[in-house]
């Protein structure tokens, strides 16, 4: 197993291992734009962020300001987290470009975040392009995650090889 190093934040900077475990969500002002296959798909100011420890944030979007009747279709993947439930999943569809199993919510989520209920969160590798005020995140390793890595985090992150133990 590879070993994890700390490293510490300097300004600007969050360390991942700094964030809480049962996860923390918060809200963010941060522009927020998901783009697939050229079209931007959902873009926010009003979303959440998921801060766990050792993983880069996953961001999640209100329903309303993502383009679901468009091009989103339900699919039968479900999935369970301890801490906020069964999360459900979307293929998006855009012209003759798939993502299979690319976005999930969870439609009643645990108690701890129900405000979250329904809001749409999305894999970055499965799609073109996700931004953060206008940086192009960088997507978690792993099939499991979804962070989105920016220049204001540092980790080590998990979901690369070696991690599973973390």
């Amino acid at each position: 197993m590879i070993q994890r190093k700390r490293m510490y934040p300097g300004p600007g900077q969050e360390s991942v291992w700094d964030y809480p475990r049962p996860p923390r969500m918060e809200k963010t002002t941060r522009h927020l734009v998901v783009i697939f296959n050229d079209i931007v798909i959902a873009e926010t100011r009003r979303g959440f962020r998921m801060l766990e420890t050792s993983h880069p944030p996953t961001y999640y979007f209100p329903p309303e300001d993502v383009q679901l009747a468009q091009y989103f279709t339900r699919t039968p993947n479900a999935t369970f987290c301890d801490w906020k439930g069964e999360a459900l999943y979307y293929t998006i569809t855009v012209g003759d470009k798939c993502a299979v199993n690319a976005a999930w919510y969870y439609p009643h989520p645990f108690s701890l975040y129900e405000e979250a209920a329904g809001y749409v969160s999305f894999y970055p590798r499965k799609v073109d392009a996700c931004f953060v005020d206008g940086e192009r995140v960088q997507p978690q390793e792993g099939a499991l995650y979804g962070g989105w890595i920016t220049k204001d985090l540092i980790g080590p992150f998990k979901g690369g090889p070696g991690s599973t133990g973390w």
